[in-house]
């Protein structure tokens, strides 16, 4: 929190700082979902006596939420460029906030969600389909399955600046979010469950802008009203 910067002008120090933050996040936070995929295939290479080609898998995996970071970054530094997002809390405004919030809620019911999240739910279909051996073999694996997870939860992702990137608490909800819809059998209900909720989130933030600020002009109109009738 003390390299945050509070204004736009970023020095290295914070660029990179905040690179590291959003890269041990993403970690944090993808990994889990990807024990089941990465466990099959230590499973599978057993016999091939190649120490270096999990690691090469988990590696590149993990390199594809790297790639996702520096476009963490640089959301971040344009939406505070901007004025749209709070540098204390890292979140941005409600509008957009809503903006996020059905952007996830209904890509959650995409074609391209379902395919991406099926992929990453059966290990064993993936390897079918896409098994390479060797260390490079299990490099090249690892960024397609990194791929089809980023396709799968990037709208999710970018949820973060709705809750808080620092916010804890939002970070293992989403974390949680993750886990479940690709690891339990009911995942693809799971979902689109979360879809709904999503938007209904939306609905509900669009209803607290709207009528949400009228409340304290209401109050004080009526406040007047009274201090009238009191002088009459």
């Amino acid at each position: 929190m003390m390299t945050m910067p509070m204004s736009p002008g970023w020095s290295l120090s914070n660029a990179l700082a905040i690179f590291a933050m959003w890269v041990v996040m993403m970690i944090a936070m993808m990994l889990p979902s990807a024990v089941p995929m990465i466990l099959l295939h230590q499973r599978m290479i057993i016999k091939n006596k190649k120490p270096f080609e999990n690691l090469s898998f988990i590696l590149s995996y993990l390199f594809i939420w790297v790639l996702f970071s520096v476009g963490a970054v640089a959301i971040q530094y344009i939406s505070q460029v901007n004025g749209v997002l709070d540098a204390s809390s890292l979140t941005v405004s409600k509008i957009i906030s809503i903006g996020l919030l059905v952007l996830a809620g209904g890509f959650q019911f995409t074609a391209l969600k379902k395919t991406c999240l099926t992929k990453c739910r059966t290990p064993a279909g993936f390897f079918m389909g896409y098994w390479q051996s060797g260390v490079l073999g299990a490099f090249k694996m690892g960024t397609k399955h990194g791929l089809f997870c980023l396709g799968c939860c990037w709208a999710i992702m970018l949820l973060l600046f709705v809750g808080g990137v620092m916010n804890l608490s939002w970070v293992l909800l989403l974390t949680i979010a993750v886990v479940v819809e690709k690891t339990l059998p009911a995942g693809d209900l799971i979902s689109k469950i979360i879809g709904v909720v999503l938007i209904m989130g939306a609905a509900f933030m669009t209803y607290d802008v709207i009528y949400g600020q009228s409340l304290p002009v209401m109050n004080n109109m009526t406040m007047d009203c009274m201090k009238s009738m009191k002088m009459d």
